[in-house]
């Protein structure tokens, strides 16, 4: 070998040069729909819509695999209104079928927001609605047609709808409308259409079914896989617990240890949907449930809770949940393991969605045994398998519930110069565990039934913390996604293209927790700064916001003390505020407690509209009298809060003003009411 030959170049290569992202505008797309896309907010194409563009519109069949929420709605509705169907057309050119009602609603609203400025007009078919206003719409002439398989089947055979001229067919979600068992509807449909028709088959996973659809009824198709709901599990945590012999049971047990933020819960039948539903209720969890059952306005007012936060478990059959599409869903539930490995990897696509982490949690008895093993050979997805939580594993629980109940009650007391100097050394003794148990201890009371409801209390405010709306989130391809899904409204989307003016805003204010803030309205309260975006995802406060009230502002926490609100026996704890001289008593157990001042006859027992059922505690109360009555710690007798009303002493002297200042406020959106309590408030 030659000495010239051998020799390394003095100069490394010249990199190869990046590409630009594609863009809208590069894909040849016309102004009119450029200026929908930039109406909607969406900047750069998905992968799913940029390749889908270039081979429908070269008119080639085609079979697309790509995950739930990456954009395939627009990515097919793009080349449909653009360049394959005429606005003009009175008879329809394309038909996009779904699964669902929900998921047709929502694909028709992505396609009219796409064709308004090309003023393409479509039909929405699905079962459920009234067939006379989709005759209409068909007979005044429409260039798309939307629905669902049985629905246009009926429309095809009653001749109300005429396929002559049908030049595309989208079969959208293609494996789930096989295993929801429209095999047989599809292949009537398809039957009714004009051979020469272009068919686009979207499907999140390709089972054997689907590779036989695509083989018998597509032409010649190019194979687009990008990144299908078996990818996506991969992606995320999977647990399963063995259940015995109560499921429900051991389902709370679960949840308890699990403590999702949100979650889609799983089942394989309908009645258990809903008794599964209602033991998370009687639990003190905020749940639906969601069935074929359901009427399409109960299903509507379901969808809009979940997507606005209100409920924090939704639980639904495979076939109800067929096009939900909400960000927000921490956790899938399989309260029933799923009988197919295509069934599980669709149910956890709803969790882990625009890169966000996500769990699926699946109870499995002695008959799920072989599911668990064809899931695990078909996806090589291998569960980690978990005991059934103990008695040990309850008891950290309860102690995790009551150290957050103190964190939510006291982290934002205003304190005196000193306080944390004094604490520290407290800490830094080798009494400190014990001084503070003793601490905890005088405050929840000698007796152990106080520590109980104390305890309980700390439980329930747990179990009903809610999650946050689903919003559009930053996915990892730097487009945004939200949620959307069925609901019944054509909202704006927000699935697979980025909406403008939110990259780099600031994170929304953390709404407060029942301990920090009950006041919606009626008084000025200065408004905390936004959390920064660590805090935000560290804490988990309960969302608790009235119907169409706006966030409240973080109440300032200086004039806040404990109370006990519910207690069966005497309590009684000290406290100084701001200086008082002389500490007060608190005492819930319905008799009059003496002032440190004064007797009882000096003091005046008031009834209050409010209670525990509209979040209100003792300690929320007595800073509300001292802080906006302007009343002194030392003038404040017992305090007694109930499920929907309280009775609070105050002095004599004092009375009036209390009742003028607490008639002033908003608790949670329910205006206070006090007057002079008429009788014994036992």
């Amino acid at each position: 070998m030659s000495l010239e030959s051998s020799s390394v170049p003095s100069t490394p290569p010249a990199a190869a040069p990046v590409s630009p992202p594609a863009t809208f505008a590069s894909l040849g797309l016309s102004a009119e729909v450029l200026k929908a896309l930039d109406a909607m907010g969406y900047e750069t194409p998905t992968d799913v819509q940029r390749d889908v563009w270039a081979v429908a519109t070269a008119g080639r069949d085609m079979l697309v695999q790509s995950r739930t929420g990456t954009g395939k709605t627009t990515a097919f509705a793009m080349p449909l209104i653009d360049r394959l169907v005429r606005p003009e057309a009175s008879l329809p050119q394309a038909l996009i079928l779904c699964p669902t009602r929900e998921l047709a609603i929502q694909v028709a609203g992505e396609i009219e927001r796409l064709a308004q400025f090309k003023g393409t007009r479509l039909a929405l078919l699905y079962g459920g609605a009234a067939m006379g206003k989709q005759v209409s719409d068909l007979e005044q002439g429409v260039a798309i047609v939307v629905g669902t398989p049985g629905r246009v089947l009926d429309h095809l055979r009653r001749g109300t709808f005429e396929p002559k001229e049908l030049r595309v067919l989208v079969l959208d979600e293609s494996d789930e409308m096989l295993s929801m068992g429209f095999a047989r509807e599809l292949e009537s449909i398809q039957e009714r259409l004009p051979a020469s028709r272009q068919t686009l088959l979207f499907s999140a996973t390709v089972p054997p079914e689907i590779e036989r659809m695509a083989k018998s009824k597509l032409r010649n198709p190019e194979f687009l896989t990008l990144s299908g709901d078996h990818a996506a599990a991969l992606s995320i945590t999977h647990i399963v617990y063995m259940a015995l012999s109560d499921k429900r049971s051991d389902l709370l047990r679960v949840l308890e240890i699990e403590d999702p933020e949100s979650a889609i819960v799983f089942c394989n039948t309908k009645d258990e949907t809903e008794r599964i539903a209602e033991s998370l209720r009687k639990a003190g969890y905020s749940a639906d449930w969601l069935n074929g059952d359901l009427e399409q306005k109960e299903r509507e007012r379901v969808m809009g809770r979940l997507r606005e936060g209100k409920t924090r478990f939704l639980v639904a059959t495979d076939v109800a949940a067929r096009g939900i599409d909400v960000s927000h869903v921490t956790h899938v539930v399989n309260a029933d393991f799923p009988e197919s490995p295509e069934a599980y990897v669709h149910r956890t696509g709803r969790t882990g969605r625009a890169g966000r982490t996500g769990t699926a949690i699946s109870l499995i008895g002695a008959k799920d045994i072989q599911h668990l093993y064809a899931l695990r050979l078909v996806y090589k997805l291998r569960p980690v398998e978990k005991q059934l939580p103990s008695a040990h594993d309850m008891a950290t629980r309860a102690e995790a519930d009551l150290m957050r109940f103190f964190v939510d009650a006291y982290a934002e007391n205003r304190l005196e110069d000193g306080d944390l100097a004094l604490a520290r050394r407290l800490l830094s003794h080798d009494d400190a565990e014990r001084v503070v148990a003793a601490l905890l201890r005088e405050h929840l009371g000698a007796k152990a039934a106080m520590g109980r409801e104390v305890q309980t209390e700390a439980t329930e405010a747990r179990r009903a913390r809610l999650p946050p709306p689903s919003e559009a989130v930053e996915a990892t391809d730097g487009t945004k996604e939200g949620g959307g899904g069925g609901g019944g409204a054509l909202e704006a989307p927000r699935r697979g293209a980025s909406p403008r003016g939110r990259v780099g805003a600031p994170p929304p204010q953390q709404p407060p927790s029942a301990a920090a803030a009950l006041f919606t309205a009626g008084h000025a309260s200065p408004a905390r700064p936004a959390a920064p975006p660590v805090k935000e995802r560290r804490e988990r406060l309960p969302r608790e916001r009235s119907e169409g009230a706006e966030r409240p502002a973080r109440r300032p926490r200086e004039r806040a003390f404990p109370a006990n609100d519910q207690s069966a026996e005497p309590f009684a704890i000290t406290a100084r505020i701001e200086g008082e001289a002389e500490p007060m008593r608190l005492d819930d157990a319905g008799a009059q407690a003496e002032s440190p001042a004064g007797g009882a006859e000096d003091f005046q027992e008031l009834f209050v509209n409010v209670g525990r059922r509209d979040g209100l505690k003792g300690t929320e109360l007595v800073a509300l009298i001292t802080g906006e009555g302007g009343v002194s710690a030392a003038d404040v007798g017992h305090v007694r809060v109930r499920d929907t009303s309280s009775f609070v002493a105050v002095r004599t002297a004092s009375a009036e003003k209390v009742i003028e200042a607490l008639s002033r406020q908003v608790v949670n959106g329910r205006a206070v009411s006090a007057e002079r309590a008429r009788r014994a408030s036992r």
